[in-house]
């Protein structure tokens, strides 16, 4: 008779306690019963995936013996701050949930120069309400190319002119004493290839080429890329790149990124290393980076297979055990850009009803926009249920937002435009994108429209910092020859210190976009029905106001937004199922909900509080 996965988990636990208590370490980790009770809870997880991943190996068990025991090694080697805010926050388990929450992005160099310039820039944060702070990537990569950051050929070094690991743990051990979470991506789909593991792996060395999808000749690569997609086509065909001894490598970026090989158990172990380091220097939040394409599989695109998913919430299992206060977060752009362009909200309302009934105690990050591009993800069905062809639908709002298109006020720059395909991504800042660089009517109050979005529609909302004063692209990354085939830098300027500078001088346009700002956040932060991450739809039967309820305990807040140019009407039959009055938060005015409806101005919006019951 077989046993079942319950049972084989106790039974591994069994063997592996016993193991390791057999040596004194062991015998006084074992004496942490914190660390134990963790531990038998998170464990049947980790087994059952690893069975199903890797129970085909020999090694199976003896890579979960290894991991067990870097898992422990790792808290005992966690600081007594960082233990006392496991503890914390292990009482307070939906704590990222709370309607303060408030997350702002840079890069490091951009914005402040160094770690010592972010760490000066505090008193800012504090003033804007961050309690989030997500610095891009700051470890070692190669120079000059380095896609931002993202190509990592240390996970335990910091770039020197940004400073050293030292000033990364005094700086996240400042934000916290000041109520900021530090936030950084890990990128773990792929290394640079001038990590050791890669450098080691070029060399010959058979227990690193196995970190790597590495092959002598073309016939699995072959294979494997008669279902994969083109990223980065401007850079490399297909999924696959050369090396100098004829070799072949997966590299689904750039060809200086090599994808990592989740089907070695190795591999999950090595990474996992290196996510409990960083753990232990005071990151608060991981951004997992590149999710989608860490499992692959033949006869498959190698794109959000339930694997990658899988591996996802083994690593989360592991912190759960050894940095229980650490959380991992995913992103979502609720495309407020789609519908400027469109002045159309069928798309964006579907997309909220759908990708915002989440499970109880997750939380999206809702970006207006990234460092990265902006692609246009609905899926075709989505587009089709709403009478759209999606193809001819993202051709449209590519030109649109590059100005190829009669009357657009965007101001966008095309990334990994691909005319084979007709794929296409859109770079640019805030502002440009929503006509302050061209300077057309309306813009402020589409930058405002946007992020209004992104502060009520559920989860933490986030700003890439420059937007609260109007940043607009930055054009000098075309001199640059190590940037310029990269369109992505023109929405990664340097701090604006001229428009930070006026930010609080009302009769310029950096501080009208501030006070806006200002007053979105100061809302959202005494608005309770805002906490949480659900939303509830409401059908407002106008094509260019969008709706969603955030409901309470007592009251709840429904949020209408005018995408439209001109003044959009909302019939009071949409009321009749509410209150006769609500109050606008925005505004402070009480309004009747039975007298004719609303009618809304070009881009404004309201968060109408009710009370239920």
């Amino acid at each position: 008779m077989s046993l079942s996965i319950d049972q084989q988990a106790r039974a591994a636990l069994a063997y592996i306690n016993q193991l390791l208590c057999m040596t004194p370490e062991g015998a006084e980790l074992y004496k942490d019963l914190d660390f134990v009770r963790r531990l038998n809870a998170n464990f049947m997880t980790v087994y059952a995936i690893f069975a199903e991943l890797y129970g085909y190996r020999n090694d199976c068990l003896e890579n979960l013996v290894e991991l067990v025991k870097l898992v422990g090694e790792s808290w005992k080697q966690r600081p007594a701050d960082l233990k006392a805010l496991d503890k914390k926050r292990e009482s307070d388990p939906e704590w990222y949930l709370s309607n303060q929450m408030l997350g702002g992005v840079c890069y490091v160099d951009r914005y402040a120069g160094n770690l010592e310039g972010i760490r000066a820039r505090i008193p800012y944060f504090k003033e804007l309400g961050l309690t989030y702070l997500h610095l891009m990537p700051l470890f070692l990569a190669p120079e000059p190319l380095s896609d931002g950051g993202y190509a990592v050929s240390s996970y335990r070094h910091v770039r020197p002119e940004l400073g050293d690991m030292k000033q990364l743990k005094a700086l996240a051990m400042e934000l916290r004493k000041n109520g900021i979470s530090l936030v950084i991506d890990f990128v773990f789909n792929h290394t640079s290839d001038e990590h050791e593991w890669a450098k080691k792996a070029l060399a010959g060395d058979s227990e690193h080429e196995a970190y790597y999808w590495i092959f002598q000749n073309r016939n699995i690569p072959d294979a494997f890329e008669k279902t994969t997609r083109e990223i980065f086509p401007d850079d490399h065909p297909g999924s696959f790149i050369q090396l100098p001894d004829g070799r072949w490598v997966w590299s689904s970026f750039y060809h200086f990124q090599w994808d990592l090989n989740y089907s070695n158990p190795s591999v999950f172990r090595a990474m996992a290393s290196e996510l409990l380091y960083l753990a232990n220097v005071g990151v608060d939040f991981f951004r997992m980076d590149a999710v989608a394409f860490i499992w692959k599989q033949m006869n498959t695109d190698c794109e959000n297979l339930p694997e990658a998913h899988k591996i996802l919430r083994a690593y989360n299992c592991i912190c759960r055990i050894a940095a229980p206060s650490v959380l991992f977060k995913s992103e979502a752009i609720v495309h407020p850009n789609m519908s400027l362009a469109t002045r159309d909200v069928s798309l964006l309302s579907q997309a909220l009803e759908r990708r915002h009934n989440i499970a109880r105690g997750c939380a999206w990050v809702n970006y207006v926009r990234s460092h990265d591009d902006i692609g246009w993800t609905f899926s075709d069905e989505d587009a089709l249920e709403l009478g759209k062809n999606g193809f001819h639908h993202r051709r449209f709002l590519n030109a649109f937002f590059v100005n190829r298109h009669p009357g657009s006020f965007a101001r966008g720059v095309p990334f990994q435009d691909n005319p084979r395909t007709g794929d296409c991504r859109i770079s640019g800042t805030t502002a440009s994108l929503a006509g302050l660089e061209s300077g057309q009517r309306g813009a402020l109050e589409r930058v405002l429209l946007a992020y209004s979005i992104a502060m009520s529609t559920g989860g933490i909302p986030l700003i890439y910092l420059g937007d609260e004063v109007g940043q607009l692209n930055d054009y000098s990354y075309s001199s640059d020859p190590t940037k310029m085939d990269d369109s992505r830098w023109v929405n990664r300027p340097p701090c604006p210190e001229d428009r930070y500078a006026e930010r609080h001088d009302h009769l310029t346009i950096p501080g009208q976009l501030y006070a806006g700002f200002q007053q979105l956040i100061k809302l959202r932060k005494s608005t309770e029905e805002l906490a949480g991450g659900r939303a509830v739809g409401f059908f407002t039967a106008n094509p260019h106001v969008l709706g969603y309820q955030r409901p309470g305990p007592s009251s709840a807040v429904l949020c209408l937004a005018n995408f439209d140019d001109d003044p959009q009407w909302v019939g009071q039959d949409r009321f009749m199922g509410l209150p006769a009055e609500a109050q606008d938060l925005i505004s402070g005015h009480l309004l009747n909900l039975r007298d004719g409806g609303i009618q809304l101005r070009s881009h404004q919006y309201v968060w109408l509080r009710y009370q239920i019951g």
